[in-house]
């Protein structure tokens, strides 16, 4: 089975890549997403299963990052994706780092030292020898991103990264590097819920020619419908602690999945399909990236990809979910995620 392909960055540029219009983020596979009443408990056997029920089905986009683990999703995708490696783009991500002494502490490091050293300790742990698509993770507010572009450049001119990407980044942010050196994408959260991309930054993308690789394209799951109560959520879950899925705010955001579910059931679709669906009308420069570590999740999702949507089922979907519409910052601390 093939998915249609969607172009990353841009041709003029050198920074064009193709991709399958979805991809799949691999972070739940190992990080920050215990076990939940939407994807059950983290299974490395199921997880790699699913990276190749993905390959089946004409996903060809996977993403990672070294301090998802650390390290382990790296090692987990490598595996996975060890004999289908000409078949498939890797991205994976470097600049954050757990402080040894305190590891929920994250530390961000954009250094060229701390680049050039990153992208060794990926190639090794996923068994390649380049990396399809390098993201600096995080902006560090300590080092010029003109600093830290130089240094990728410098790995793109010596092919151990074919692209490069940044995550997080603002419009100011992204034309300074691009000004360095062209760049491929830019990944950051864009769903339903999160709508903050649409005033700057993607008229930004589109007019130097960037791709965008939405992450959370559901909203951390809650927009898939599955997940009704954060009891349902491991101990452990990240999500226990994000503002969206406290008190309040996720009774009004549980509010706003029962007007998407509304839609999608008149549609013949699922929640999720119907939201990713959205993201993915946005425009062919856009590839979303859902995770999930479940073959059936998987298959939901790619379903979503042969859904049309008409100019009134997304006039619909505004009015039940106006851009910012979603009760709560995306982050605890708004302050350490752009720059």
């Amino acid at each position: 089975m093939t998915l249609p392909t969607r172009t990353l960055g841009s041709a003029a540029h050198g920074t064009a890549l193709d991709v399958s219009a979805l991809g799949l983020g691999c972070m739940g596979m190992s990080a920050f997403y215990g076990a939940s009443s939407d994807e059950g408990t983290p299974d490395e056997q199921e997880s790699v299963a699913t990276i190749h029920r993905a390959i089946d089905l004409g996903v060809t986009f996977f993403d990672t990052a070294e301090m998802y683990g650390p390290h382990t999703n790296e090692r987990l995708v490598g595996k996975a994706l060890k004999d289908r490696r000409d078949d498939v783009v890797i991205a994976t991500k470097f600049g954050i780092t757990r402080d040894p002494a305190d590891p929920a502490r994250r530390l961000v490091d954009g250094s060229p030292e701390n680049v050039r050293r990153s992208v060794e300790g990926s190639l090794q742990r996923l068994g390649v020898d380049h990396v399809d698509m390098y993201y600096q993770h995080r902006m560090d507010p300590k080092v010029p991103v003109e600093e830290t572009v130089g240094a990728l450049a410098e790995l793109v001119a010596a092919g151990k990264v074919r692209h490069y990407g940044l995550s997080e980044a603002s419009a100011e942010t992204i034309r300074r590097a691009h000004a360095v050196h062209p760049v491929t994408a830019l990944q950051t959260e864009y769903s339903l819920f999160t709508r903050d991309v649409e005033a700057t930054i993607l008229p930004t993308l589109r007019e130097l020619g960037i791709g965008l690789v939405p992450y959370s394209p559901l909203g951390r799951g809650v927009l898939t419908g599955a997940i009704t109560s954060t009891d349902a959520l491991a101990a452990d879950d990240f999500r226990r602690s994000n503002p969206r899925f406290q008190g309040d705010a996720f009774e009004a955001n549980l509010r706003l999945v029962d007007r998407v579910r509304t839609l999608a059931a008149e549609r013949g679709l699922t929640p999720a399909q119907l939201a990713l669906a959205w993201v993915l009308a946005q425009g062919d420069d856009v590839v979303p990236i859902p995770g999930t570590r479940r073959v059936h999740r998987l298959e939901e999702n790619v379903g979503a990809v042969a859904a049309t949507l008409t100019a009134g089922d997304l006039a619909a979907l505004t009015d039940a979910v106006p851009a910012g519409a979603a009760a709560g910052e995306r982050y605890a601390d708004m302050s350490a995620v752009q720059s």
